[in-house]
């Protein structure tokens, strides 16, 4: 299962009751920070292996050497990783002036469109084959939302296990995608398991206009967070001008790419009573949802799915 929680939903600046956007992936025991530190929302994020920046801007980056000290004042030794689309490792330098040395070590490792990060490369506390796929995405600058993919392996067979040698104890190597070495030969996952099952899909958009690559990322996902900054149909023309999406942007998006569920984030500190524009979202997809503050959902893997 994977459990996300919005840490903050706000475009530009906090509000009393709406800190920046924001948003944890947790799985296992571990977790991901996607965009920036806004409230912790009841969130442990020393569990944190990895922080994913999305872009540079300023509202987006200005919290990071203030989380990264308290880590390190919380008793924080493990490793964390820093990812972020090019000119990461300028931002990173910029950030170190500030934090100085830490009790732990920072890892910045510097995303590209298209190429996933194996996150049990990360952890070992991921599942196999879990990753992280950074997606273009359409900004003023250079940016990248994310989508988070963990697969489900097929359904173990015990008979053939035991046909095979395995001993009980190994089985649960191989239900993880792990070969288990016997004397005569190396068994492998797939001579046990089933065909792979449907997994679980979360895309967070970041800042962006809508564009065909976040479309393809979104293809089926069961929750996506979407830019959202402006509310009505005929702010069409700021929004794009801004880099951003409106409420019926987003939903026409999540529609076209047959997402579960949308999530809308990011929407303006004008915007007082986001609810009363979400109809015109709904019209378009009805599963279209304000996020808030402190908003979770724990996705689970289908039950009758074979």
């Amino acid at each position: 299962m994977l459990t996300i929680t919005l840490l903050g939903t706000a475009a530009t600046m906090p509000l009393p009751e709406r800190a920046l956007t924001a948003a944890v992936a947790e799985c296992g025991g571990h977790s991901l920070l996607l965009g920036r530190l806004s409230r912790r929302a009841g969130v442990n994020l020393m569990r944190a292996d990895a922080i994913c920046l999305t872009h540079y801007h300023g509202d987006h980056i200005f919290g990071l050497p203030g989380l990264l000290q308290t880590l390190g004042a919380q008793g924080r030794t493990r490793p964390l990783v820093l990812l972020g689309p090019e000119g990461l490792l300028e931002v990173w330098r910029a950030v170190y002036a500030l934090t100085g040395p830490l009790p732990y070590a920072v890892k910045p490792l510097v995303c590209r469109a298209g190429q996933p990060v194996a996150l049990d490369a990360l952890s070992d506390g991921w599942p196999a084959g879990a990753a992280l796929l950074p997606v273009a995405t359409k900004h003023r600058v250079r940016s990248l939302g994310y989508r988070l993919e963990l697969p489900r392996a097929g359904r173990f067979d015990p008979e053939k296990a035991r046909a095979l040698g395995v001993p009980v104890t190994q089985w649960r190597l191989l239900q993880r995608g792990q070969a288990v070495p016997l004397a005569e030969h190396m068994v492998q996952p797939a001579e046990v398991l089933g065909a792979p099952r449907k997994g679980l899909r979360f895309v967070f958009s970041g800042d962006s206009a809508p564009c065909p690559t976040l479309e393809q990322a979104a293809q089926g996902a069961d929750l996506l967070l979407c830019d959202a900054t402006y509310a009505l149909p005929e702010q069409q023309e700021q929004a794009a001008q801004w880099g951003h999406s409106t409420f019926g942007q987003s939903a026409a998006l999540a529609a076209k790419a047959g997402a579960k569920r949308l999530w809308l984030v990011h929407y303006s500190p004008m915007i007082t009573d986001p609810e009363q524009q979400l109809a015109q979202a709904q019209s378009i997809f009805p599963a279209a949802e304000c996020g808030f503050d402190g908003k979770r959902i724990t996705l689970h893997y289908e039950e009758n799915e074979e």
